[in-house]
């Protein structure tokens, strides 16, 4: 019998990628915002400040393209550049990831099942309409529409009172140390972490580590 009564996911490279074409997603944005392009979507992701800010996505993009206008010598509306991705992103254009749909039928299989994502529904129901998701969940929680978002208890703590589940009987899936492994920890969930590829958790502990959400079964 599993420990876990229920099972929380995050969405975002953890069930789900982008397939956008980053080339075509940038070209996009200049065209948007009626700006000459200038650089490349290299260039425009090393600018960028670490992880994406989901209290400031605007911000956070803007400040990359003021970086990367800078590196060109080029006097633009960084903020306006920002819109234009932002408004450019297709949300429709998402795929599974590898194990995701398995993990998500063990898991229903095991008890309950719920997504805790930081994005706002606007965004992330378009996405789990494209993955055809909404009918995968017992409760699902749009932080980005919440005051507080991950990695605050909040967010945790909606979708567990939703279950009418305790944090000592529940597992987070998430491919984030700082928002999904340290958030749900700081709620008193488990944590699981899948982040895509091998990298350093430094002074994170999470309490699983996954190569792929196939391994989910091996602890749920």
């Amino acid at each position: 019998m599993s420990r876990f009564a229920a099972v929380l996911f995050d969405l975002d490279n953890t069930l789900c990628r982008h397939e956008q074409e980053p080339a075509a997603l940038f070209r996009a944005a200049f065209d948007h915002a009626g700006i000459e392009p200038f650089g490349s979507p290299t260039e425009l992701w090393a600018a960028l400040d670490g992880p994406i800010d989901p209290d400031d996505e605007l911000g956070y993009l803007a400040d990359g393209f003021g970086r990367l206008a800078a590196d060109h010598a080029r006097d633009v509306d960084a903020t306006a550049l920002a819109r234009g991705f932002v408004a450019e992103v297709d949300n429709t254009a998402v795929s599974l990831l590898p194990g995701a749909q398995a993990a998500l039928v063990h898991a229903r299989k095991r008890g309950a099942v719920g997504l805790v994502t930081n994005g706002p529904e606007r965004r992330q129901s378009t996405k789990l309409d494209a993955l055809d998701l909404h009918d995968a969940f017992d409760v699902v929680v749009y932080a980005g529409d919440m005051p507080r978002r991950k990695p605050h208890r909040d967010p945790f703590d909606r979708a567990l009172d939703a279950l009418d589940e305790s944090p000592e009987q529940s597992l987070y899936v998430g491919d984030s140390l700082e928002y999904d492994v340290a958030g749900a920890q700081g709620a008193g969930l488990a944590a699981a972490w899948c982040p895509g590829e091998p990298t350093d958790p430094g002074d994170h502990r999470p309490d699983f580590t996954f190569e792929t959400l196939h391994e989910l079964s091996r602890v749920v």
